[in-house]
């Protein structure tokens, strides 16, 4: 792959595409906790289609005063506590994730990344809470814009639920 001949600095007003997706203990922002956030960076290759390059993901440690909702575990099945996990905080967790966001950016000469996701209002709500919470400074996302694939999944195969998108793009 040879980013330099197809950078994405030219597409998207400069913005690096980044996919995100975040598992919650509830749907409050502010009260409940991230417990998961992953994201897949994608670039472009030689012909200039968007290829995924990395993946990065981690599994978050509750907030301190964070209120659990005992539905919202049920439906992901995640055990916050599990020893197994691996859990880091959420500081931590964020900067695990922003880094390779950010030489992604430098790399692909963009501005910022945009937050694409499945719903990424609810997304792009608590990677903001958490990036108040842990007063992270400069957060390499763009903090209200994003590409909901729901949206793009209806404009290009007339779908919005991911799994119906996914099969009539003919993917797995």
């Amino acid at each position: 792959m040879d980013i330099n001949q197809n950078p994405l600095g030219n597409r998207f007003r400069g913005y690096l595409p980044v996919i995100i997706d975040i598992e919650t203990a509830g749907f409050n922002a502010k009260k409940n906790p991230m417990l998961e956030i992953a994201a897949v960076i994608v670039e472009p290759d030689a012909q200039g289609l968007l290829q995924l390059t990395e993946s990065h993901a981690s599994n978050v440690i509750p907030f301190a005063g964070g209120e659990l909702d005992e539905a919202a575990l049920k439906f992901t099945g995640i055990d916050p506590y599990h020893p197994f996990r691996m859990a880091i905080d959420e500081k931590e967790a964020l900067s695990k994730i922003f880094k390779p966001v950010k030489a992604a950016v430098k790399r692909n000469e963009c501005t910022r990344a945009i937050l694409v996701g499945h719903n990424p209002a609810f997304d792009i709500n608590f990677l903001n809470a958490a990036i108040d919470r842990t007063k992270i400074k400069r957060s390499p996302f763009h903090p209200f814009s994003s590409f909901d694939t729901a949206t793009l999944g209806g404009l290009m195969y007339g779908q919005t639920v991911l799994a119906k998108i996914a099969k009539a793009a003919e993917l797995e």
